[in-house]
């Protein structure tokens, strides 16, 4: 995340010394969708999303056609308004298949069968194996984990949520192994 925060400002530092001669701050020079543009590429890197990310998440998120792959690409036009997007190859990409599609809920949800009757993967879509593992993406506590496996129930939770999860499903696990263990009808005789 760091890394991104460098070259984006340092995008914004050459725009500026481009556009005008004199020394200016960069929210001085970006405007309208190129400025929209360069805060979505922060705030979707991020797990979480302070209130300074609303207006260019809106922005973002309101582009919608009536074919996703035309929404994607909608997105993908523009985040590459943002001067410093060439910079950082297969981010945009990453962001515009992977942000909003990606989190615990989303995978749960879209994880499952066509009916939703299935269980839920225990693999990450390529998309989103994308957008998590970026190097300029940091999710931190709110990166998806896996618990358990699709037989049994496995589902993602938070990174944040782990332990705690894990700890219910392995429990659940335990109880559901002891109801379905097969009892002794010659334990009496044991004793």
């Amino acid at each position: 995340m760091k890394k991104l925060k460098i070259i984006l400002t340092t995008g914004f530092l050459a725009v500026s010394t481009v556009t005008v001669s004199i020394p200016v701050n960069a929210e001085d020079v970006l405007t309208g969708d190129t400025r929209l543009a360069c805060e979505a590429l922060l705030c979707l890197a991020s797990g979480t999303h302070p209130t300074e990310c609303v207006p260019s998440l809106n922005r973002y998120f309101g582009i919608s056609y009536k074919y996703w792959s035309d929404t994607i690409q909608g997105r993908i036009n523009f985040l590459n308004l943002c001067p410093t997007s060439n910079q950082i190859p297969g981010f945009v990409n990453a962001l515009a298949n992977g942000a909003g599609r990606c989190d615990v809920a989303s995978l749960n949800r879209s994880r499952m069968n066509i009916l939703g009757l299935g269980p839920i993967s225990n693999q990450l879509t390529p998309y989103c194996a994308a957008y998590i593992g970026h190097e300029y993406v940091n999710l931190g506590d709110l990166t998806p984990s896996y618990i358990g496996t699709p037989e049994r129930g496995g589902h993602w939770v938070t990174a944040k949520e782990y332990e705690v999860a894990l700890a219910t499903y392995n429990a659940r696990i335990a109880e559901e192994d002891a109801e379905a263990a097969p009892t002794n009808p010659f334990q009496f005789l044991n004793h």
